[in-house]
């Protein structure tokens, strides 16, 4: 499934949820089923920065492919977080970097957060994102 297919399932899938209460129900579901991050990477460095809560965030290259380890002390910021890390999990970095950033929006999702919660979502697609391009430039 492209990156594309996957952010069109999640718009459609926030569309036929109910009412703001189901949603942030299945949030906190989408954070809890996200493999749990790896000790030794819930650090200071892999703290980003701007969120309510802490939220960690591991990127790594492996295979030519794009993973993201993430944590977060909070349901809400880590159900987030699993949904985008969920769309860019598993793609190549040149397929992340050149990614549409706008599906969060599309499904009315960023209209439902804080003004810190989106703060720290900005921050979380701008790592995403510099991490791909970083891949990209390394391997040109």
């Amino acid at each position: 499934m492209s990156i594309k297919d996957k952010q069109n399932q999640l718009v459609e899938t926030f569309a036929i949820l109910p009412d703001m209460e189901e949603r942030f129900r299945w949030l906190m579901e989408a954070g809890d089923s996200y493999p749990a991050i790896d000790p030794r990477h819930r650090v200071d460095n892999n703290l980003l920065p701007g969120c309510v809560s802490n939220l960690w965030l591991h990127p790594e290259l492996r295979d030519g492919r794009c993973h993201f380890e993430m944590d977060a002390d909070a349901k809400i910021s880590k159900g987030i977080a699993a949904l985008v890390c969920g769309v860019f999990e598993g793609e190549t970095p040149a397929d992340v970097a050149a990614a549409e950033m706008g599906f969060l929006e599309e499904a009315g999702l960023a209209q439902m957060l804080s003004s810190n919660r989106s703060n720290g979502l900005t921050n979380l697609r701008r790592r995403i994102q510099e991490f791909a391009e970083s891949q990209v430039s390394n391997a040109a």
